[in-house]
């Protein structure tokens, strides 16, 4: 990111964290989700967008954070990730969304120090800065790349019916 982008910004566990506006195709209140059995923790379940099943993901639970209560906030990002060569829709479930914006400075700061921490920061393309908070963007690619996402096809394909 070198240029001005346009970013979402949303909360998860009192962070703050952002995705690039391009990879949002919306932003949808919470809704009921039908829960899916053996499913794994980061999963809540489906939801039918315009007759395509949409899975949806709990993006504390991906960040390795406890799950939340729901509020009259809570948002789900619906938002497209590369998978093969073709792109999976799916939803994100955040605590709050907070505005679509630009960073104060559109050049990313790597996470140098996570080397260092023994920590994978693959899921964060960078830390940026909106009035003065530190904002981690997250590469959706790579976030989703740990999970194996598409062990449904099915699923696969009803979301890419919707992009």
């Amino acid at each position: 990111m070198s240029e001005s982008v346009d970013v979402v910004t949303f909360i998860a566990d009192m962070s703050l964290y952002a995705v690039p506006v391009s990879r949002v195709q919306e932003i949808l209140d919470l809704r009921p989700v039908a829960a899916m059995p053996n499913a794994p923790a980061h999963l809540i379940g489906i939801i039918d967008l315009r007759g395509a099943n949409i899975p949806v993901v709990d993006l504390r639970c991906l960040l390795g954070r406890p799950k939340g209560e729901d509020t009259a906030q809570s948002r789900i990002l619906v938002v497209w990730v590369s998978y093969g060569t073709g792109r999976v829709i799916l939803g994100i479930k955040t605590d709050r969304v907070i505005e679509v914006t630009a960073l104060d400075d559109p050049q990313l700061r790597p996470l140098e120090e996570a080397e260092l921490l023994r920590w994978s920061g693959s899921a964060i393309a960078g830390i940026g800065r909106r009035k003065g908070e530190v904002v981690s963007v997250l590469d959706l690619d790579r976030l989703f790349d740990r999970i194996e996402l598409a062990k449904a096809p099915a699923i696969a394909e009803d979301a890419e019916a919707v992009a």
